[in-house]
């Protein structure tokens, strides 16, 4: 499959018609095609918009869940119509045009799916191929042929965001990755035929039943059908909870390690406040001091010289008139007077200080030395401090996109309501699996009633031809279920291996997976066979864990689909990145779609790394004064001729 074509026309910040190219180009001096489309947008601009229009096209109702209701859809539709500025004329239909190219069974067709809708109605579905509308098709059918064509289950491996990367980075319980390969091996429609086959036996022993019984039975039914609904519906909102908790609770070890980290480095600033670094504030004053105790110690000696002369002098001129020799006083009145004149050049004035050699050397060793290692200590102190500050405003500005959390003020009112919340939480976690437990309980009630009522015909009736062939028919699923997944499973941890070891890029670690067929655990497996404890892995290698396992699992699907990733870099580190942008994106499909902001494919990336693979380009611009977007060729960065 290639992307050729995305047509969006007043839907979410897009108003009137948008015309996306998405067909990658090829290069200059070859024939193989640039895989790599990209898109760069600021928060908010409409990146996501993007994806959410090709799922939307394609599986109209899946788009927002296995479990959304047609009411439900329609306010979700409803919702996705440009709602610009109050000034200009509100739009009140949108659509959405995808052309696309596929090859089945060795013939490529280009088809064309158009879905329109209005608010508050439901949504329109045609379906075009080679240019000409597939005629006698109603919506159902269209909608049924695109799920054949492409199985939204599958597609969940090719279409994703930075969130599904993170889901399925964090899940420990397996429950994404069952799913995600139930859906692969088509276990899941497996699973449906064997329900319907179920109930068709149970149907037939439902005729067999009085009347009263039959009746009985149909209310148990719907009663089931209700409750396992219900029960559904309460599991999704407590898993969702468990994972607010899980992440709530890791920013509160990270907002309590950043905190200790942040006192240690006002604590040793403060120390270096104390110490010698006042000496490296006022270089030209300490100068001139030190300039000042330099002479005062060439004073002090030149008044110890003299004191010394005065009593050679005085000594000299004793012994000289004792002796009455002219010619020797002459000689000593010389020797004074060119004394005298020797120590009238030196320096001379008040001592301000009166310090000793001693107590110099120590001031000019703090100021000339000490100050400047306590200044180099101090700037990098400083420097951490500003890290750390930073990724505390950052950590707050994470809590504060969470939809249920208030705008607080100060990292320790966040900490204070962090732990409220995940307490709540808690207690609304617990509250939610009681709750589904007591509905599961009465469901299982309900249920062992109709197989009671269905033992009872069994032993008033015989089996005829059909509800034989039925029940053997559901053994034979699920022999095959069973066989199936086994020889599936190993492909896929092959693949996964491949995929971990190209990403992590440790050669030196031969590394292998386990995959259990029936809980779907993966188990990293080190040279020496000692299992890895994916808890203990970085936040960086559990990224790298969870592409590596989408990536195996479009692989082992066979499907040669494009790859859309929203969001892709989000939430790793630089090294983790450049894995990534240098191993992953250029080889990961034919066709490659990348949804970015600024801070994730940056310059770099975008102008040295990716530039070879990099077919072409748009950037989403915001206005918000019209509160709409629109589209225009580039990115955040231009590339050079070189480059290009």
């Amino acid at each position: 499959m290639l992307i050729k074509q995305l047509v969006l026309r007043n839907y979410r910040v897009f108003n009137g018609p948008h015309i996306i190219d998405l067909a990658p180009k090829k290069r200059e001096h070859d024939d193989n095609l640039r895989p790599i489309v990209l898109f760069g947008g600021l928060n908010g601009a409409g990146k996501t918009s993007i994806l959410s229009a090709i799922r939307l096209a394609l599986y109209g109702r899946l788009a927002f869940g296995s479990t959304t209701q047609q009411q439900e859809y329609v306010k979700e539709l409803s919702a996705l119509v440009h709602n610009g500025s109050s000034s200009g004329e509100q739009p009140d239909e949108a659509s959405i045009e995808l052309i696309f190219t596929y090859n089945k069974g060795g013939q490529e067709a280009e088809f064309t799916v158009t879905r329109t809708w209005q608010k508050g109605k439901r949504d329109k579905l045609t379906l075009q191929q080679d240019g000409k509308l597939i005629q006698g098709l109603g919506y159902d059918q269209c909608q049924g042929f695109l799920n054949e064509l492409i199985p939204h289950g599958i597609a969940d491996l090719f279409f994703f965001d930075g969130e599904k990367i993170a889901e399925l980075a964090e899940d420990e319980s397996g429950n994404i990755l069952r799913t995600a390969v139930r859906r692969l091996l088509g276990l899941d429609l497996i699973e449906k035929l064997r329900n319907d086959l179920i109930i068709f036996v149970k149907r037939q022993q439902s005729n067999q039943l009085v009347e009263s019984q039959q009746q009985k039975l149909a209310e148990l039914e719907n009663q089931i059908k209700e409750l396992a609904f219900k029960t559904e519906k309460i599991l999704e909102k407590a898993d969702f909870t468990k994972l607010r908790i899980d992440l709530i609770s890791k920013e509160i070890v990270h907002h309590e390690t950043l905190l200790k980290e942040k006192d240690r480095l006002e604590k040793a600033l403060r120390h270096e406040c104390d110490s010698s670094l006042p000496y490296a504030l006022a270089p030209k004053t300490l100068n001139i001091l030190l300039e000042q105790i330099g002479t005062e110690i060439q004073i002090k000696q030149a008044n110890s010289f003299e004191k010394e002369l005065n009593q050679f002098l005085t000594q000299l001129k004793n012994d000289i008139s004792y002796r009455s020799v002219s010619t020797a006083k002459i000689a000593a009145e010389a020797i004074e007077d060119n004394l005298r004149a020797y120590l009238a050049d030196k320096p001379k004035g008040e001592l301000l200080f009166d310090i000793s050699e001693r107590e110099a050397g120590m001031i000019q060793q703090s100021i000339k030395q000490d100050s400047l290692k306590a200044w180099q200590r101090f700037d990098l102190y400083r420097n951490e401090l500003e890290q750390v500050e930073e990724q505390l405003e950052q950590a707050a500005a994470n809590i504060a996109r969470a939809p249920e959390d208030d705008q607080l003020m100060g990292i320790f009112e966040n900490i204070r309501e962090l732990d409220r919340q995940r307490e709540n939480k808690r207690q609304e976690y617990r509250l939610l699996l009681e709750e589904a437990k007591h509905i599961k309980q009465k469901q299982l009630d309900y249920a062992r009633q109709v197989q009671k009522a269905h033992d009872t015909a069994r032993s008033q009736h015989s089996y005829n031809s059909a509800f034989n062939n039925a029940r053997e028919t559901i053994n034979l699923l699920d022999r095959y279920s069973e066989l199936l997944t086994q020889a599936r499973v190993k492909t896929l941890s092959a693949n996964f291996e491949v995929a971990y070891r190209k990403l992590a890029r440790k050669e030196d670690l031969q590394l292998n997976a386990h995959i259990n067929p029936e809980t779907f655990d993966v188990e990293l497996v080190d040279e020496r066979n000692k299992i890895i404890n994916r808890k203990l892995l970085s936040a960086g290698e559990k990224q790298i864990y969870a592409i590596a396992i989408l990536e195996a699992l479009a692989k082992t699907s066979g499907r040669d689909l494009p790859v859309i990733i929203d969001t892709p870099l989000g939430r790793l580190d630089s090294q983790h990145r450049d894995k990534l942008i240098n191993h992953y994106f250029p080889y990961a499909s034919h066709q490659v779609v990348l949804l970015s902001t600024d801070t994730e494919v940056d310059e770099r990336y975008f102008v040295d790394q990716l530039r070879d693979d990099i077919s072409h380009a748009y950037e989403i611009v915001f206005n918000a004064h019209t509160k709409s977007s629109s589209l225009k060729p580039g990115y955040f960065w231009k590339l050079t001729k070189e480059a290009v």
